[in-house]
C-alpha cells in the first residue's frame, strides 16, 4: 500500500532558544549553572526578553527525530502544538525548511481567551561553555486528539510517538487515538520511551500502550528499566518480546540491541569522539526508521541508527548538518 509520508512524529514542538551570556546574567535571573529548570510563562518571557540575540531553531525529540530522517531521505510529517506567536512562527519556518510537513494550525495565544504561548527551552551558554536551560512548556502540552489529522496518519508508514508528550490526559488519548488509527490502515505505530522518570509516573498505562498500540518500541537502558524494573537492557529482552513487534534499546558506547521475536541483533556503536549527546537517541531513532521504512534489513537499521548517533554527539547540538547526514543516507 502506497504511502505520502514514511514516518509521521508527534510530540512537543519547542523553540530551542541559544545565546551567549555574561556569569551575571545567571545571577540577575537566579540560575543554577549547568541545570536545567522548568519555568512558567511570565519567567519564560522575561528570560527572553533579557538574552542577547541568538540562535533560534525548532526542538524537542521527536521534531529531532523528524528533521534528522528528513534530512536521510525520509518522507516525513509532525504533529505538535505552537501558539500563534513570534516563536510559533519560528518552529514552524524552520521544521519546514528542513524538509519536514507540519500541518497543525496555531493555537491563539493572549489574555481574551487564548492558551499559553509556545514553548521554549532559553539555553544560556556562558564564557566556560556550560549550557544553563530554562524550559516552558507552553502550548505544547495543549495537544489532543484534535491535533491528530487521522487522514494524514491513515497516509504514513509509522507514526512515532514521543514519550515526553505522554503526561498530560489529552495526550494519552491523542497517543491512543492515533495508533488505533494506524491500526485500521494498517500502518505501523512506534514509541520512545523518552525519559525514565515520565516512565515511572505512567508506567501500567505505558505498559497497556505497549501491548496494545506499538509495533516499534525505542527505550535507552534507564528507560526500558524503568518500564520493567531492570538494571540492563539485556535484562528486559524477555520481558519486552512478548509486548511488542520489535524493540531498540540503545545502550550508549554498549551499542544497542534489535530484539525481533526470538531474535536479537546486537548493533556495535559507531566510533566517535562525544563532544555532546544531546539529542543521540532522537537521531539513532531517526536513522533507524529511514532505514526500516525503506524495506532495509534489521541490521542495516540499527547500523543507520548507530551512524546517525555518532554524527549528532559528535558536535554540539541535537541535529548534525544534513551534508553530513546526507553523506550517510
Amino acid at each position: 500500500m502506497d504511502a505520502r509520508f514514511d514516518i509521521l512524529g508527534i510530540g512537543n514542538a519547542m523553540v530551542d532558544v541559544v545565546a551567549q551570556v555574561e556569569e551575571d546574567f545567571l545571577a540577575e535571573h537566579g540560575m543554577t549553572k549547568g541545570t536545567m529548570t522548568l519555568i512558567d510563562a511570565a519567567a519564560a518571557e522575561r528570560i527572553y526578553a533579557g538574552m542577547p540575540a541568538g540562535q533560534e531553531s525548532s526542538g524537542g525529540s521527536a521534531a529531532n527525530t523528524c528533521a534528522v530522517a528528513a534530512a536521510l531521505g525520509a518522507k516525513v510529517a509532525y504533529f505538535g502544538c505552537v501558539a500563534q506567536d513570534q516563536l510559533g512562527q519560528v518552529f514552524r519556518h524552520d521544521i519546514t525548511a528542513s524538509g519536514v510537513h507540519f500541518p497543525t494550525p496555531a493555537l491563539p495565544v493572549g489574555p481574551s481567551g487564548g492558551g499559553a504561548p509556545t514553548a521554549r527551552c532559553l539555553i544560556a551558554v556562558t564564557p566556560d561553555a556550560q549550557r544553563t536551560m530554562n524550559t516552558y512548556l507552553g502550548a505544547c502540552v495543549a495537544f489532543g486528539e484534535a491535533q491528530v489529522d487521522a487522514a494524514i496518519v491513515a497516509a504514513s508508514r509509522v507514526t512515532y510517538l514521543e514519550g515526553y508528550l505522554f503526561d498530560p490526559p489529552a495526550a494519552q488519548a491523542a497517543f491512543r487515538r492515533a495508533a488505533m488509527v494506524a491500526q485500521q490502515a494498517e500502518r505501523s505505530v512506534a514509541l520512545s520511551l523518552s525519559d525514565p522518570f515520565c516512565v515511572g509516573r505512567h508506567r501500567e498505562a505505558f505498559r497497556e500502550l505497549v501491548r496494545t498500540g506499538v509495533d516499534i518500541l525505542f527505550a535507552n537502558e534507564a528507560e526500558i528499566g524503568s518500564l520493567y524494573g531492570v538494571e540492563r537492557a539485556e535484562d528486559a529482552v524477555a520481558l519486552v518480546r512478548g509486548e511488542t513487534k520489535l524493540a531498540v534499546l540503545t545502550m550508549s558506547e554498549r551499542g544497542s540491541l534489535i530484539v525481533s521475536g526470538d531474535e536479537v541483533i546486537r548493533i556495535t556503536a559507531a566510533p566517535t569522539a562525544v563532544v555532546d549527546t544531546t539529542g543521540a537517541g532522537d537521531a539513532y531513532a531517526a536513522g533507524f526508521l529511514a532505514a526500516w521504512t525503506a524495506g532495509k534489513p534489521l541490521a542495516a537499521c540499527g547500523s543507520l541508527g548507530a551512524s546517525a548517533a555518532a554524527a549528532t554527539i559528535a558536535r554540539v547540538g541535537a541535529r548534525p548538518p544534513a551534508v553530513v547526514l546526507e553523506a550517510l543516507a
